[in-house]
């Protein structure tokens, strides 16, 4: 396996809730072979409040949490990313930046949870949901040999992790 270490960049557009957990869990699972951020097309004022709870009660770090714009990994001082994933069909379906590097780049689309509306426990459910599907898409992509593959089949495996999982 390599020592070499990722950029992961995740892509939603409102960069409140689902991005910014699958950025905290890469930067948890990864284990220092991955460096996870995350990005809206047109970011919220502040990542979701259910979002930060739910990532609490499960033990991630959430003082570097927030919703941030995609325009701040498009610029020459902006980390080389290796992988971008956009997690929203609206984020999929804009005008992305030019990303330093040409990255990798799959859509793994998951509904939004911040769009759901009810009890608080259906909502706690829905953002619950989010994070399993995420956590099983990371776990897929972690365990892929990145060094091993050829760029074809790798980007054919990140879009099967998407429509798959």
């Amino acid at each position: 396996m390599s020592d070499r270490n990722y950029q992961v960049l995740f892509v939603c557009t409102g960069n409140s809730a689902r991005s910014i957990i699958a950025e905290a869990i890469l930067n948890r699972m990864g284990r220092g072979r991955f460096q996870a951020y995350s990005a809206g097309s047109t970011p919220k004022a502040e990542v979701h409040a259910q979002t930060l709870a739910l990532l609490r009660q499960l033990k991630y770090p959430t003082d570097q949490a927030r919703s941030k714009d995609w325009q701040e990994f498009a610029g020459p001082a902006s980390p080389q990313l290796d992988f971008v994933f956009t997690l929203c069909d609206s984020a999929a379906s804009e005008v992305c930046p030019v990303w330093p590097g040409q990255p990798m780049t799959a859509h793994w689309g998951i509904p939004d949870p911040s769009a759901v509306t009810g009890t608080d426990a259906r909502i706690r459910a829905a953002f619950f949901d989010t994070y399993r599907i995420l956590d099983r898409r990371l776990s897929i992509f972690t365990n892929l040999r990145l060094d091993g593959l050829e760029r074809l089949t790798l980007q054919q495996r990140l879009r099967d992790i998407g429509d798959n999982t």
